[in-house]
């Protein structure tokens, strides 16, 4: 392990200001980068405890919530607020990781993970563009089962590993940060990157920055939410196949709906396509049917998850089934 200096930070300017120079890392609950610099993946020469920011969420003046960054996923998930009127968000935690885990794992820290490509961990026998820019991508070519269908690139075929991302995205969440340059706000769905020539940029924040909350607007028909995963064993898994999806139907047509999907791509997937076509149609199995289709059309699948497109059509028209009561 890389030697390395540590410091508590009370706030985000003392952690800004402890932050400067040399290349520090932030540490939430420490439960992906630790591992990381234990593999020698990640090597801070100094770690900036930010566990002391914000753990409170609170009713924005919109009906909203704000959610502070060293919230606990367990916390978030529990949240009564959270459970009744953002339920997919609730379940998509539960759904990520064991509960010691989530009693760790804060809210900036799950956004800020990395992917879980084998390759990626590899140090000692693979070539890995998002670890090394520049050395290639042994995945392509290599063993492919949980790697990207939607938005990868020559240079990295990697997945985001978030189920909690995924569900923040289908929710329009807003990123609260702070850096040098003062605060700013992000809409959720520019905060990480496809790999294009650069996969080992996971997100558009600059080194500096610290994410200091997270904001979910209101969305009243968000009540009636869920979120699927599916994957290789029913203990905890990284997910094939995940969905978070809410529908609002009226007399039977679809009014407004919100989609995302998880494991297909090297960052949480809003599903554009398929909400454009769903609104203003009838809410039936049909219906659904032929949004999941035109949603997966630009899928390019590897030599081992061709499975992935048709996995993806299937969960999203069954979650869509269940949420609207439809039947087939």
């Amino acid at each position: 392990m890389t030697p390395f200096s540590y410091a508590r930070a009370g706030n985000a300017a003392e952690a800004l200001h402890l932050g400067r120079g040399g290349t520090a890392a932030y540490l939430g609950g420490g439960t992906n980068l630790v591992d990381l610099m234990r593999e020698t993946i990640a090597k801070p020469d100094k770690l900036i405890d930010v566990t002391g920011l914000s753990d409170a969420i609170t009713e924005t003046p919109d009906g909203g919530l704000l959610i502070g960054a060293a919230v606990r996923n367990t916390a978030l998930a529990e949240h009564p607020a959270v459970r009744t009127r953002y339920p997919m968000l609730s379940r998509a935690i539960l759904a990520g990781a064991s509960a010691q885990i989530r009693n760790m794992a804060t809210v900036g820290g799950n956004l800020l993970q990395r992917t879980r490509c084998t390759y990626f961990y590899d140090t000692d026998g693979s070539r890995c563009n998002k670890r090394a820019p520049g050395s290639g991508c042994d995945a392509v070519g290599g063993f492919t089962r949980i790697h990207a269908i939607l938005g990868a690139s020559s240079a990295c075929v990697a997945t985001h590993p978030s189920d909690m991302c995924v569900a923040l995205a289908a929710l329009d969440a807003v990123v609260h940060v702070e850096g040098p340059g003062g605060a700013r706000t992000l809409a959720f769905g520019d905060l990480h990157r496809l790999p294009g020539d650069r996969p080992e940029l996971d997100t558009v924040l600059d080194a500096s920055e610290l994410i200091t909350a997270i904001e979910l607007p209101p969305l009243p028909f968000a009540a009636s939410s869920t979120y699927r995963k599916v994957r290789d064993r029913a203990s905890y898994a990284f997910a094939l196949i995940s969905v978070a999806a809410a529908i609002d139907v009226v007399g039977g047509e679809i009014r407004d709906v919100r989609l995302a999907l998880g494991g297909v791509a090297h960052k949480p997937w809003r599903a554009t396509t398929a909400e454009s076509l769903l609104r203003g149609r009838p809410a039936t199995e049909a219906t659904f049917r032929d949004a999941a289709i035109a949603e997966l059309a630009d899928a390019r699948p590897l030599r081992d998850n061709g499975f992935k497109i048709e996995l993806a059509k299937r969960t999203i028209v069954a979650v869509l089934g269940d949420l609207s009561g439809a039947t087939a």
